[in-house]
């Protein structure tokens, strides 16, 4: 389709100066005071000829150049006038240029500009010899620099088009990659939990194992679901079951209840008046929550935690804290909601959103004791 559509522009191009060409070169003998040689058929046959050739301009440029080059050479050696074919031979050397690299280019236009000169020895209309070398040399010279410039430019903001696109498809894969980690990370964890307290509980109290199993069976589902959310995501399906599960802070209580489910008692504090943030914001407020609880859970041997979200007008700010248990630590861990040693996903990976978003993010221990992360996400006045 892009080819149709730039040989019917080229052959309307070449058309349209075959035309005003031929129509300008017919009167040429009215305005030229002492023509070397009057514009009969076979000129006029040489200006249409040029111009008609520039339909293949992109299809064949060198080919388009050197035919164009002879014809406009025989036109001048003859003695006709300088005219409109000098605009087709111009169009010409521009596309070779523009449409071919320097090392193909280059040469045929060097041939295409020796037979232009040729006429400077025969054409007495012409500027005698060598004087005649340097304006008639700018026929080549400046269409050709023009089309280089443009291929060039060309090129440039292809291979930018080309790295944005490859950089948002490496920013998806991340992306999608943090996602998995959070549901998977997390669904893990609490199921991990669960199935160690049902074979912990099993051979004394059944009934206190049939309950882990229960929740196990719905982490894994919540886990699923999420999953498969994200994924459908990935393949642009599943809309609006995507919408109907996407996390939130708004679903902190929910996060809240299956971590207390798994043995790590979470406590929610609010400040501000909460209100209905950016999508982006939401969820990557919401991920950091789940990826530090789950660390505490797998990591810190802390049976509670402290979560805090303040609204603020132009941001949320947000606080996962919890006790540093320091028998409980396990090395290169810090005794926190960390992790460091988890393929980057961990830390550095909340990190990586938050300055995403072009917020603040702190994780560490703190002076009474306890480890936190704490992240500041602008909402760029949203309300």
């Amino acid at each position: 389709m892009r080819i149709t559509r730039s040989l019917v522009g080229d052959t309307f191009l070449a058309v349209a100066l075959a035309v005003v060409g031929v129509g300008i070169t017919s009167t040429s003998d009215l305005w030229e005071m002492a023509p070397d040689r009057p514009t009969d058929a076979a000129g006029l046959a040489l200006v249409g000829a040029t111009a008609l050739v520039l339909a293949v301009r992109r299809r064949w440029p060198l080919a388009t150049l050197a035919v164009a080059a002879t014809l406009t050479s025989a036109y001048l050696v003859v003695g006709y006038v300088y005219g409109p074919i000098m605009v087709s031979f111009l169009v010409a050397a521009y596309s070779a240029a523009r449409h071919r690299p320097l090392a193909s280019a280059v040469p045929v236009s060097l041939a295409a500009l020796a037979l232009l000169l040729t006429h400077l020895f025969t054409n007495s209309a012409a500027l005698p010899g060598f004087f005649g070398v340097i304006p008639a040399s700018a026929w080549v010279v400046v269409p050709f620099a023009i089309g280089v410039t443009v291929r060039l430019s060309r090129e440039s903001a292809a291979r930018a088009r080309e790295e944005a696109m490859r950089q948002r498809a490496d920013d998806e894969r991340l992306r999608v990659a943090q996602e998995v980690h959070d549901i998977v990370g997390h669904g893990l964890a609490a199921i991990k939990m669960q199935a160690d307290v049902a074979l912990h509980v099993l051979p004394k109290k059944p009934e206190q194992a049939e309950v882990a199993l229960d929740t196990i069976s719905r982490t894994s589902s919540q886990a699923l679901g999420e999953l498969r959310a994200t994924l459908a995501v990935v393949r642009r399906t599943g809309t609006e079951a995507t919408q109907s599960t996407a996390p939130s802070l708004e679903r902190l209580e929910e996060l809240r209840q299956r971590m207390g489910e798994a043995g790590l008692q979470v406590n929610l504090e609010a400040a501000g008046d909460p209100r209905t943030l950016p999508a982006v914001v939401d969820l990557t407020g919401y991920r950091i929550v789940q990826e530090s609880l789950t660390n505490v859970l797998r990591h810190s041997g802390a049976d509670r935690a402290t979560v805090s979200v303040r609204y603020e007008p132009d941001a949320v700010v947000i606080a996962v804290a919890n006790p540093v248990e320091r028998a409980e630590r396990v090395p290169g861990r810090g005794g926190g909601p960390g992790g460091e040693l988890d393929g980057g996903l961990g830390i550095p990976g909340m990190r990586r959103r938050v300055l995403a978003l072009g917020g603040e993010f702190s994780a560490g221990p703190t002076a009474d004791g306890r480890f936190e992360v704490h992240a500041r996400l602008p909402t760029g006045g949203h309300t």
